[in-house]
């Protein structure tokens, strides 16, 4: 007997559905393709419990007649190429012919489509079994709803998120394509609620603005670069931005397809790293033009990463595009931006590899620390605060749990000598001399005292005078509003204000006012990242305390011999005195044997 066989029509698209429909959200961005592939101009997408119950997308588009939506139904239909040449030309979104018969082979899906006949049709596909196709009314365009989502598959079920996370991913894959499309109406709705409902945009700062929030909007500055071929356009953060913890705010696309493209994301990163501190990462919404032959966009399932014929060609002019812009700029913004010279942009810029430390970035490391806002250092964890609003916080690294705390070095008979570079505290010991990274040394202090604070639940809170108003996108409130819980607890009083708005009231003590809000989105960025307070709350806690104690440090520009000698003393008493929360070094020492070795006096 045969082993060898071939697979059912329905088990083959059920396996093809595993690379096509990750979750809820593949199916709405697979559908909302199609249409905006058919010409329409307004799209709207509907969907309940997290798309596990309802998604339907309806949309004004060309529509089709009955024998092509029978056909659509089939493995590889498409009307969108026919023969290999044509990826080289491709000006679509969708080209394989496999998301309808995907989708329905896991689902309940049911299409109804009218051409410009007029006549309209109504097919119904129940796991991958047809049920029925007739006719039926309704004006040119297409509307498709798909309920019961893997539920002839229980496997797959199982693996999907919480309704609330689902959701955001939906909400997220809708809003990339109305940022690609700002000419087609779209409208959200969740469980019977509108969540964005936005016109037709002529500008792409008007779509920014009515899906991110007009706070995000802006901090942002147009670009277009224009060279051999490659068109640069859209939005980027303007110098002296703070930037953003994560890059989810960092959005790139090709040929208006939303993309994961690491050579467009790390030649704009290469090239703000000069005007953001490094960790910090740039908002924008930057859309490349490219002759479709040069391209490939057939190297994902899903079709989420993009292969240039050459990176090193875009990446180049990225860099040069987003550099000019930025130049442009930095004098009134009072940024300096190295590596353009006045007279024009380098054709092959300097710019060391993603990840590499190189001398150019050492040198940008220091002008930014020299830049860095500077206020009376923080010799306690709440200074000049009035007594009804701070208190002094529990004995730094007593009540933390984790390893033994470290053996107390006497820092009494240190000298302190001066600063290096504005950054670092030189001091003669006993045994040598220590140099101390200053930034370091106080985020350490600062983390372990609200790492005890929160293990203790005595959080020391400062109501704000004047609540900061947040607007975030979607899929960040959502984040948010499931852990309002959490962050009251550690100190962080936040109340919603509408559907994706929510005020600030109040922060940890430790904390200054005008830091409440950028601290804020760092966490947020950090919650998207996976480190998720229902799951494992003791991560979330401590990723909470670092972003905080980042935030708080202050770093005198001419301190006293007196402050810095209680700084070192508190860093000494830390559980973990010799590398800040992010693993860098906080002191390097020079023994007087290793002086006298590299003098030759020994």
């Amino acid at each position: 007997m045969a082993k060898v066989h071939i697979l059912p029509a329905r088990v083959a698209n059920q396996i093809a559905a595993g690379e096509v429909v990750e979750r809820p959200a593949a199916v709405v961005k697979e559908l909302v393709e199609n249409a905006l592939d058919a010409g329409a101009t307004r799209i709207e997408v509907e969907f309940s419990h997290g798309g596990r119950a309802l998604m339907r997308i309806e949309d004004n588009g060309s529509g089709m007649a009955r024998e092509d939506a029978v056909l659509a139904l089939e493995r590889h239909a498409t009307s969108k190429i026919a023969e290999a040449d044509d990826l080289d030309r491709l000006g679509s979104f969708g080209f394989r012919g496999e998301a309808l018969p995907s989708i329905a082979s896991v689902s309940r899906f049911q299409i109804q489509t009218s051409d410009a006949s007029g006549v309209g049709t109504e097919i119904l596909v129940n796991g991958g079994r047809l049920v029925h196709v007739r006719d039926c009314g309704r004006p040119q365009g297409t509307r498709v709803e798909v309920t019961q989502l893997f539920n002839s598959v229980p496997a797959r079920r199982k693996f999907l998120k919480s309704d609330a996370t689902e959701a955001a991913h939906i909400v997220a894959a809708v809003r990339l394509h109305a940022l690609s499309a700002p000419h087609c109406a779209f409208v959200l709705i969740e469980d019977g609620r509108v969540i964005f409902r936005s016109p037709t945009c002529p500008a792409l700062a008007d779509r920014v603005a009515e899906i991110f929030g007009r706070q995000l909007a802006e901090t942002l500055m147009a670009i277009e670069a224009s060279e051999g071929g490659l068109r640069l356009h859209g939005l980027i953060a303007k110098p002296g931005s703070t930037g953003r913890a994560t890059r989810h705010e960092t959005i790139t696309f090709v040929n208006r397809r939303p993309v994961d493209s690491r050579t467009l994301t790390y030649g704009l990163i290469e090239s703000y790293h000069e005007v953001l501190p490094k960790g910090r990462y740039p908002a924008a919404f930057l859309f490349l033009e490219i002759d479709p032959a040069a391209v490939d966009v057939n190297v994902h399932p899903a079709k989420r990463e993009v292969r240039f014929r050459s990176e090193a060609q875009v990446r180049s002019f990225v860099i040069r595009g987003v550099l000019s812009a930025l130049r442009e700029q930095g004098p009134a913004a009072g940024v300096p931006i190295a590596g353009v010279p006045v007279a024009g942009v380098p054709m092959v810029p300097a710019v060391p590899p993603p990840f590499a430390v190189s001398g150019a970035q050492s040198t940008a490391s220091v002008a930014i620390a020299r830049a860095w806002p500077v206020s009376a250092v923080a010799t306690a964890p709440v200074a000049a605060r009035p007594a009804s609003q701070a208190s002094a916080p529990p004995p730094v690294g007593r009540t933390e749990p984790g390893p033994l705390p470290s053996p107390a070095r006497s820092t009494e008979a240190w000298r302190f000598i001066g600063l290096a570079h504005s950054v670092y505290a030189l001091f003669e010991t006993p045994s040598g001399l220590l140099l101390l990274d200053r930034r370091a040394a106080q985020e350490r202090i600062l983390f372990e005292e609200l790492t005890a604070q929160f293990t203790a639940g005595a959080v020391t809170v400062q109501r704000l005078l004047l609540p900061a108003m947040l607007e975030l996108d979607p899929v960040g409130a959502a984040l948010l509003r499931d852990r309002l819980a959490f962050l009251a607890k550690h100190g962080f009083e936040v109340a919603e204000f509408g559907r994706q708005s929510f005020r600030l009231e109040g922060v940890p003590a430790i904390l200054e006012p005008n830091d409440a809000e950028a601290c804020l989105r760092d966490l947020l960025d950090a919650f998207r990242d996976g480190r998720d307070p229902a799951r494992n709350p003791e991560v979330a806690r401590e990723q909470l305390a670092r972003v905080a104690a980042a935030r708080a440090v202050r770093l005198p520009a001419r301190p006293e011999a007196a402050e810095m000698r209680a700084l070192v003393a508190r860093l000494f008493a830390c559980r973990a005195p010799h590398a800040s929360p992010g693993g860098r070094p906080t002191q390097v020492e020079l023994g007087q044997g290793e002086l006298a070795r590299r003098f030759g006096r020994t």
